[in-house]
C-alpha cells in the first residue's frame, strides 16, 4: 500500500457518507421504506459510517509511515489541553443539537417529528458549525503527527468542509431568511471571521 491509497480511501468515504446524507437519497429511501425511513434511517446512517471507516483505518495500518513530528514536554500539554477543549466542545454541540436524535436513538421511537426550530444559543452563537470547528481542532493538535495521520486529517478537513457547505444549503432551505439573518451575524467555523458580501 502506499499514500495514494490511503487518501484515496479517506476521500471515498467521504463522499460515501455526504451522499447518504443528501437529500435525493433520503428521498428514495422514503419512498422504498416508507415509514421506516424516519424510524431507523439515521440509525442505519451512523452505523454503516462508523463500519465504512473501516477500512480506512485498515489501509493505515498496511501504508509505510513515519514520523513528521512529536511535540515534546512541556509544549504538548497546550495541545493536549486543546483536545479537551474540543471534546468538551463537542459534547456541549451534541447536548444542544439534542444527540439522541443525532444519533439516531429517538427516532426509534416512532413519535412523530417536531417541526425544526434553528439553534443560535450557545456555543452556536460564536460559529454556525461549532461541532465541525471542535472536530477540525481535535485532529490537528495531535502532539504526534505522522505522514499517514496527516493524510487522514487533510482528507477529514477536506470532508468537514465539503459537509459544512452542503449543510449550509440545506438550512437555508429549511429556514430560509431566518438563517440568512443568522448567516451575516454569525462565522462559518472561525469565531469573530465573517467574510463580507458584496452587496448589489
Amino acid at each position: 500500500m502506499n499514500l495514494f491509497w490511503l487518501i484515496l480511501s479517506v476521500l471515498l468515504w467521504g463522499f460515501l457518507h455526504s451522499l447518504l446524507a443528501s437529500s435525493s437519497v433520503k428521498t428514495l429511501t422514503q419512498r422504498v421504506f416508507g415509514a421506516a425511513e424516519r424510524r431507523y434511517y439515521r440509525l442505519a446512517y451512523n452505523i454503516f459510517a462508523c463500519i465504512s471507516f473501516l477500512p480506512v483505518l485498515v489501509i493505515t495500518t498496511m501504508t509505510p509511515d513515519h514520523d513528521i513530528y512529536t511535540i515534546p514536554f512541556p509544549w504538548v500539554i497546550p495541545m493536549l489541553a486543546g483536545q479537551l477543549l474540543a471534546v468538551i466542545a463537542l459534547v456541549i454541540g451534541f447536548r444542544q443539537t439534542d444527540a439522541w436524535e443525532f444519533l439516531g436513538l429517538r427516532q426509534l421511537s416512532g413519535k412523530e417529528k417536531q417541526p425544526a426550530q434553528l439553534t443560535t444559543s450557545g456555543l452556536y452563537c460564536y460559529v454556525r458549525h461549532p461541532l465541525y470547528t471542535a472536530g477540525i481542532i481535535f485532529i490537528w493538535l495531535t502532539p504526534l503527527m505522522t505522514v499517514n495521520v496527516m493524510a487522514i486529517n487533510l482528507g477529514l478537513t477536506v470532508y468537514i468542509l465539503v459537509g459544512a457547505y452542503f449543510e449550509e444549503r440545506k438550512l437555508s432551505r429549511e429556514f430560509g431568511a431566518q438563517y440568512a439573518a443568522y448567516q451575516a451575524a454569525t462565522p462559518m467555523l472561525i469565531p469573530g471571521l465573517r467574510l463580507r458580501r458584496n452587496k448589489k
